[in-house]
């Protein structure tokens, strides 16, 4: 409760919103006038740190970057043909760069990046105050945390725009990109701070629960040198995170997405929400992720019937005999899910009837009161099944055998296991393991040379969205050609 109170606290610190202004002139929303802050009182050097969670909550969580961010893979599509055709568009690999959605993404991670910047800067205001060698491992541990957070989002712009700029201080005023692997390398030395400063424990283990931690850190690091081929180096990095003996898979795969499996052993980061088990008063939530993308209901609140499941993806996993991950991952209009919630047809036969399962809260699982769609539930970013695989496929591209990771996701499934697992079987593994997650299947795709067979259209020309408008018109730097620093 002290994680959400300081997140709380920090919300109300926040000044302005970063999707109404330009990136480059907003104020971090983290900041209050510096006469207003006692940078002696080092109890409260958390403060700045909970104001960057706050803003992956409010900023990373905004709605429109959701289907942005999954919606280019051939599993799965914006759901609607008949409100926010645009997203429909970019799912078909049509983009249009004045899209206000495409704009909010890039404000929303740089609002993120801004306020990581300038937590850092009031730590370093706190530590110019510290006596003691404690104080100093604690001071380093929460720039250690807000290094990943940083980190995160630019994980997230490279995966949309590729090169972006990186944004060092929030008093640059060049903002030429760099190229994506500039910006990865970049990345990489903000982890490889948090693995050397912040603690070996799990999310749910910190005095902040659910705080991102060294094993956080070590396993964004791992997905980014999966990206880059470098597969010694991911390998070495998750077999740290597996042999810890810190995580496991939740057993429960229907539960792992819904309340009894928030912050289990299996999270490495995930966006925090409450309503403080109470059925009325303030809440911490992420506005209308969850409702975005929830189905009607005829016994209890839904959401806007976004995020739809094609059917080539729905038959391709019935094939496999895919019924534990299947009846989580997918909701079907015109069924009753286990816990007796009734979901209804969509009305326009041309938008989807299959939605996005992954995001559903029992009615059941309600504080009494709530009736938001979603309330109170997390939004699991990093998962112990995504270490796993990629430690599988790491060692099978260095010619071991990965099958004891690969497996262990599959049993917890319900499937087979298998011997002699190839690359290819282990991508398919991440597809029905990661469906309608943070656009995992597409990247796979794009990395492994395999988006041009597998997406009709695609090209290399079109891996990466466009620069916003917005910024090509306000920005003069940013069309610059990239820079490889």
């Amino acid at each position: 409760m002290k994680f959400f109170k300081y997140i709380m606290i920090a919300g109300l610190l926040m000044i302005s919103a970063t999707s109404c202004n330009e990136w480059m002139d907003i104020l971090p929303e983290n900041t209050i006038p510096e006469e207003d802050v006692d940078y002696t009182k080092i109890s409260e050097m958390y403060m700045p740190v909970s104001g960057v969670y706050a803003k992956l909550r409010t900023g990373g969580m905004h709605w429109v970057i959701w289907p942005l961010t999954i919606v280019r893979d051939g599993d799965v599509w914006s759901g609607r043909v008949d409100d926010q055709g645009p997203l429909v568009d970019f799912g078909n690999l049509k983009y249009d760069n004045s899209f206000w959605g495409l704009n909010e993404m890039w404000n929303q991670y740089y609002g993120m990046i801004k306020v990581a910047n300038g937590a850092l800067t009031s730590l370093d205001n706190y530590a110019a105050n510290i006596t003691n060698e404690t104080d100093r491992a604690t001071y380093r541990a929460y720039c250690g945390e807000v290094r990943i957070l940083r980190a995160y989002a630019y994980y997230r712009l490279t995966q949309a725009f590729g090169d972006v700029t990186i944004l060092r201080n929030n008093e640059q005023s060049d903002l030429t990109r760099s190229t994506r692997n500039a910006v990865e390398k970049y990345m990489l030395e903000d982890l490889q701070y948090a693995m050397d400063n912040c603690p070996k424990i799990r999310p749910n283990e910190s005095a902040h629960y659910g705080a991102a931690t060294a094993y956080t850190a070590m396993h964004m690091a791992a997905k980014i040198h999966l990206n880059r081929g470098e597969y010694n180096e991911a390998e070495a990095l998750t077999d740290e995170i597996i042999n810890s003996q810190k995580f496991s898979l939740y057993p429960d795969y229907y539960n792992l997405f819904k309340i009894p499996g928030k912050m289990c052993n299996e999270s490495l980061l995930e966006c925090q929400n409450t309503d403080f088990g109470q059925g009325s008063g303030e809440t911490i939530n992420p506005d209308m992720w969850f409702v975005f993308q929830g189905p009607g209901f005829a016994n209890m609140n839904g959401g806007w019937t976004f995020v739809g499941i094609y059917d080539n993806f729905i038959n391709w996993a019935v094939s496999r005999g895919e019924d534990v991950r299947l009846e989580t991952s997918v909701l079907v209009g015109g069924t009753t899910t286990r816990d007796g919630d009734i979901v209804n047809k969509t009305g326009n036969p041309n938008n989807t009837n299959t939605f996005n399962g992954k995001a559903y809260t029992p009615s059941n699982q309600l504080t009494p009161g709530r009736s938001q769609y979603g309330e109170n539930n997390n939004i699991r970013i990093f998962r112990y099944a995504d270490v796993l695989l990629i430690n599988a496929e790491a060692k099978v591209r260095n010619n071991k055998n990965g099958d004891a990771p690969f497996n262990q996701v599959r049993t917890r499934a319900g499937m087979p296991t298998m011997n002699g697992v190839t690359v290819d079987q282990i991508l398919d593994e991440r597809r029905m393991e990661f469906v309608c997650e943070w656009g995992e299947r597409y990247n796979d795709l794009c990395r492994t040379g395999k988006a041009a067979s597998v997406i009709s259209g695609w090209t290399e020309a079109l891996r990466y969205y466009p620069i916003p408008l917005n910024q090509v018109q306000t920005v003069p730097t940013i069309s610059n050609e990239p820079k490889d620093e």
